[in-house]
C-alpha cells in the first residue's frame, strides 16, 4: 500500500467535529421533540403535522443536490465547501430559534407559521451540513485517516445528542416554569448560541487539501448520470432512505413510547434506584443543586417522570454510543468497514424488534436492552460517513472526475428523503392508530407507539443489511483505490511542475 503524508492533528480532527456537533443540536432535536412539539405544544394534529414534516423535510432533501452542485462550483481562497459553515451559521442560530417559537395566532397561522420556519430551517441545514460533509472527504486522500477523522466527527456528535436528549425536556421545564412555549425557546436560543460557535470554530481550523484535476470542468448533467452507474453509490442511496426511515421513526415516537406507555410508578421506582433524587417542600432541589440546574430533579407531585426518565435513557443511550463509536476504527481496522456495518446493523435490527415484547413495567429490561441495541448500532455511524468518501473515491478510480460535492448531496438526498418518509410515517401511524394528544391512550394507540417505536422501524434496519450485502468496495479494493488515486495525484503534481519550470 502506498505511504500517504495527508495526516491531520488532533486539533484539526477536533475542530472539524464541533461542525457536526452542532448539526447535531438541530437533528436530534428535529428527530427526538419536533413532532412532539407540534402536537403537545404549538397544538397541531398529529396528521397534519406527520405530512408537514414530509414536506419541509422532502424540500430538504431536495435541496441537497443543487447544494452539492453549488458548493462543488464554489471558489474561494478558503476552498470550495469550508466557507459555507461560517456563511450559514448565524441565519442558522436566528431560524433555530424560530422554529420553536410558539406565535400568538389560531390554529391555520400556527401550521403557516411551522410550515415556513421549518422549511427555512432544513434548507439551512442543507446549506450548511452539504458542503460540512463533502469537506471530510477532501480533507485528507488518506483512507484510514479519513474513518479517524469520521470518529472524531461522531464522537462529538454523539456527545451533543447526549446533551439534546438528555437535557432538552428538563431544560424546558426549568427555564418555562410550567409554560412549555416558552420554555422551548429559550432552550433553543441557548442550543443556538453553541451551534454558532462550533460552526466558526471549525471554519477556522480545517483545510482542504484534494482538489479536482486543473482541466475539469463543471457538468452535472454528466455526474448525476454517472451516479446511477455506479454500484457502490446505489447501494449507498437505498441504504441511505432506509437508515434514515428508522432514525425518524424510532427517534419520533420513542418519547411517546414513554409518555404514555412505560409504567409510570415502576418507572419512579427505578429512577429513585439509580439515584435521582425528588423534590420535597423542605428541599426544593432535591439536595442536588447542578441536577437542579439541568432539570433533573423528580417533582414533588411526579408530574414529570415520564420526561426525566426518557433524558435518562437518551444519557445513557448516547454515553454507549459513544463508546462504540470509539471502538469502529479500531474494529474497521480489522475487519473492514463493510464487515463491521453488517454485523452491526443485523444485531440492532433484532435487539430493536425485541422491544416489542416488553411489559409496561419492564423498566430496567427497557434500559437493557436499549444499551445491547446502541452498543451494537453505534459503530456503524463513523463507519457509513467513511464510506461515502469512499464511493467518492470509487467514482474518481472509475470515471477520473472528482465529484465529492455531488456524491455527499445526492447521499444527503437519500438521507433527507428518509427522515421525510419516517417522520411522516410515525405521525400517519400515530394518528391511524387513534393517538390523541395529551391524553389517556386506548390500547389500540398504545399498540400503535409500541409497533412504531420498534417493528416498524426495524424493518428498515433488515433493508439496510440487504444493501450492504450488495455493496462492493471492500477493504482490499479500497487499498487499490487509495494506491491508484495518490500515483495519479502524484503524476499530475509532477506534471504542472514540469510545466511551470517550462514557462
Amino acid at each position: 500500500m502506498a505511504q500517504h503524508s495527508e495526516r491531520l492533528s488532533f486539533i484539526e480532527k477536533a475542530g472539524y467535529s464541533l461542525g457536526d456537533a452542532a448539526a447535531n443540536f438541530v437533528f436530534m432535536t428535529m428527530i427526538l421533540f419536533q413532532l412532539n412539539f407540534y402536537t403537545d405544544t404549538l397544538g397541531i394534529s398529529a396528521a397534519v403535522a406527520g405530512s408537514m414534516l414530509l414536506v419541509g423535510r422532502l424540500w430538504d432533501a431536495f435541496f441537497d443536490p443543487m447544494m452539492g452542485v453549488l458548493a462543488d462550483r464554489t471558489n474561494t481562497r478558503w476552498g470550495k465547501f469550508r466557507p459555507w459553515v461560517l456563511w450559514t451559521a448565524l441565519p442558522w442560530g436566528v431560524v433555530m430559534v424560530l422554529a420553536y417559537t410558539v406565535p400568538g395566532f389560531g390554529t391555520t397561522g400556527k401550521v403557516l407559521w411551522a410550515a415556513v420556519t421549518n422549511v427555512l430551517l432544513m434548507t439551512l441545514y442543507s446549506a450548511n451540513n452539504t458542503p460540512y460533509s463533502a469537506m471530510g472527504g477532501v480533507m485528507t486522500g488518506d483512507s484510514d485517516e479519513r474513518t479517524k477523522l469520521s470518529s472524531y466527527r461522531f464522537v462529538a456528535a454523539m456527545l451533543a445528542q447526549l446533551i439534546v436528549g438528555g437535557f432538552t425536556l428538563p431544560l424546558v421545564a426549568k427555564l418555562g416554569q410550567g409554560n412549555n412555549a416558552k420554555g422551548w425557546q429559550m432552550t433553543m436560543g441557548l442550543w443556538a448560541i453553541v451551534c454558532v460557535v462550533c460552526f466558526v470554530i471549525t471554519f477556522a481550523v480545517s483545510r482542504e487539501r484534494i482538489q479536482p484535476p486543473k482541466e475539469q470542468r463543471a457538468d452535472p448533467k454528466r455526474d448525476f448520470s454517472a451516479l446511477l452507474k455506479n454500484g457502490p453509490w446505489v447501494a449507498m442511496f437505498v441504504l441511505t432512505i432506509s437508515h434514515f426511515v428508522f432514525v425518524a421513526m424510532r427517534g419520533g415516537t420513542m418519547f411517546y413510547y414513554f409518555q404514555y406507555y412505560v409504567d409510570p410508578t415502576r418507572l419512579l421506582a427505578f429512577l429513585q434506584r439509580v439515584g435521582l433524587p425528588q423534590a420535597t417542600a423542605a428541599s426544593p432541589d432535591g439536595g442536588h443543586s447542578l441536577l437542579n440546574v439541568l432539570g433533573l430533579i423528580l417533582n414533588a407531585d411526579r408530574s414529570n417522570v415520564a420526561s426525566v426518565g426518557f433524558s435518562l435513557f437518551n444519557i445513557m443511550s448516547q454515553a454507549v454510543t459513544v463508546v462504540g463509536v470509539v471502538a469502529s476504527t479500531a474494529l474497521a481496522a480489522r475487519y473492514g468497514k463493510r464487515a463491521v456495518a453488517l454485523v452491526g446493523f443485523s444485531l440492532a435490527a433484532l435487539f430493536l424488534a425485541a422491544f416489542i415484547l416488553l411489559p409496561a413495567d419492564a423498566v430496567g429490561a427497557t434500559f437493557g436492552l436499549e444499551v445491547l441495541r446502541a452498543l451494537s448500532y453505534a459503530p456503524t455511524i463513523p463507519l457509513i460517513w467513511a464510506m461515502f468518501a469512499d464511493v467518492a473515491d470509487y467514482a474518481e478510480w472509475r470515471t477520473g472526475r472528482r465529484t465529492t460535492g455531488v456524491v455527499f448531496a445526492t447521499i444527503l438526498f437519500g438521507l433527507k428523503t428518509g427522515l421525510s418518509l419516517g417522520g411522516a410515517i410515525a405521525g400517519w401511524l400515530l394518528s391511524g392508530y387513534g393517538y390523541v394528544a395529551n391524553a389517556a391512550q386506548s390500547a389500540r394507540a398504545l399498540q400503535g407507539i409500541r409497533m412504531t417505536a420498534s417493528v416498524y422501524p426495524a424493518l428498515f434496519l433488515v433493508v439496510v443489511v440487504v444493501c450492504l450485502v450488495f455493496y462492493r468496495i471492500t477493504r482490499a479494493l479500497n487499498i487499490q483505490i487509495q494506491d491508484e488515486l495518490s500515483a495519479r495525484r502524484a503524476e499530475f503534481t509532477g506534471i504542472a511542475e514540469a510545466a511551470a519550470s517550462a514557462r
